[in-house]
């Protein structure tokens, strides 16, 4: 993709035909403020860039039928969703529609390098498969700080080897294309704001529970990244004064409470200590227990594992009950690995924001588990870098 559109009409246009999907002129104009003469203007220049094409004749609305456009369907963008313990690499089409999705586990303390070229291998698999001859952009989440302009990391806690490494840098070289770098939650909030459970919201929070905790935050429909890209930062939010000590070098953060790494830890201390049949049985088996062995006891009615997520439940509720009485959203989505936890954790999380936020903020606001899954970050990405892409050079 070499063409840029010239100016925001064109970008406009662009992007209502990427979420929206073919549409008319006549349905185009009926969306954006130009006169009938300035809209085929523009539209026409699209088309001579290659970046829409003509699709076949509209639904008649009276008239002359007019043409459909739509994205040029050989676009491909490339979505990266790089988490502590895996990654996911997928390949979209212009509407952003997942054409193909592969996941692997990774360890991202391995570094930057090991992890990329884990990451160019999948990419190189997806493309082999023949759903792009090429990427005409790639979007990239990390499970850190990002300093967004430039798209590097910056002293993200559980990425040792990862600070100031030029991310956007180096991939826009191996991959021949764009690049555009940010937060591995953010993109999961625009993931869930493209095709989820936040379509129609304008602000809202989404809140990620994996390995560590982090939180996106949408207002007025665009991310807030903060000054220096660690908005959202909640998993470093004290709930136990003087509590366990956090990678941070903190003590009582609410990710050494609860989150992945947190909870399968607790789990295996119960196990050890006689505490639940369950979870001895599995960890006997395993050698080690994960929140998926948590979820599944749980599931078998295992009091000490519902417990451990009603605990935790209660710690993630508390933090954002203070964050729902500053921010007022619209919508709480809680997303992630740890959400294989599933009513259980949400009705915990629920109770706690329900009883301790002001009714004023809390009287019509959902708090709902997000829809995409392990997609919500790679669609995310791809929206990213579409974002980038459809707008003026």
């Amino acid at each position: 993709m070499t063409a840029r559109p010239a100016n925001a009409h064109q970008a406009r246009l662009l992007r209502l035909l990427r979420d929206g999907g073919p549409n008319s002129r006549a349905q185009l104009g009926d969306q954006v403020d130009l006169s009938r003469s300035k809209l085929a203007v523009e539209v026409d220049r699209l088309l001579e860039t290659g970046l829409v094409v003509a699709d076949g004749l509209a639904a008649s609305r009276g008239g002359r039928r007019s043409h459909n456009i739509r994205l040029a369907p050989g676009l491909r963008f490339l979505g990266v969703d790089i988490g502590a313990t895996s990654v996911d690499v997928a390949v979209t089409n212009a509407e952003l529609e997942v054409l193909g999705h592969l996941n692997q586990p990774m360890d991202v303390r391995e570094g930057p390098v090991a992890v990329f070229e884990q990451v160019l291998a999948m990419a190189a698999k997806l493309r082999a498969s023949g759903l792009a001859e090429g990427f005409d952009g790639a979007g990239i989440g990390v499970p850190g700080p990002v300093r967004f302009p430039e798209g590097v990391p910056v002293a993200p806690p559980i990425m040792p080897g990862w600070d100031g490494f030029p991310v956007r840098e180096a991939l826009s070289q191996e991959l021949g294309c764009p690049v555009m770098v940010d937060n591995d939650v953010n993109l999961m909030a625009m993931g869930e704001q493209h095709a989820g459970v936040a379509r129609s919201v304008g602000d809202f929070l989404c809140v990620k529970i994996g390995t560590g905790i982090g939180c996106g935050i949408v207002v007025g429909g665009e991310v807030h990244r903060g000054v220096t890209g660690s908005a959202g930062d909640i998993g470093h939010i004290q709930v136990v004064p003087d509590g366990r000590p956090c990678a941070c070098g903190n003590r009582g953060c609410l990710e050494a409470h609860f989150s992945g790494a947190a909870l399968a830890r607790d789990a295996e201390d119960a196990a050890r200590g006689g505490h639940s049949a369950e979870l001895a049985a599995r960890l006997e088996g395993a050698g080690r227990l994960t929140a998926a062995d948590v979820a599944a006891a749980a599931s078998a009615g295992d009091a000490t594992s519902l417990e451990l997520i009603r605990e935790g439940g209660n710690h993630v509720g508390q933090v954002i009950a203070a964050l729902v009485s500053f921010f007022n959203p619209g919508l709480v989505v809680i997303g992630g690995g740890v959400t294989g936890l599933g009513h259980t954790l949400l009705a915990s999380v629920r109770t706690q924001v329900y009883r301790t936020s002001l009714p004023l903020a809390t009287g019509n606001l959902p708090i709902v588990l997000g829809e995409l899954g392990q997609l919500a970050g790679v669609t995310g990405a791809a929206r990213l870098i579409s974002d980038h892409l459809f707008s003026p050079a």
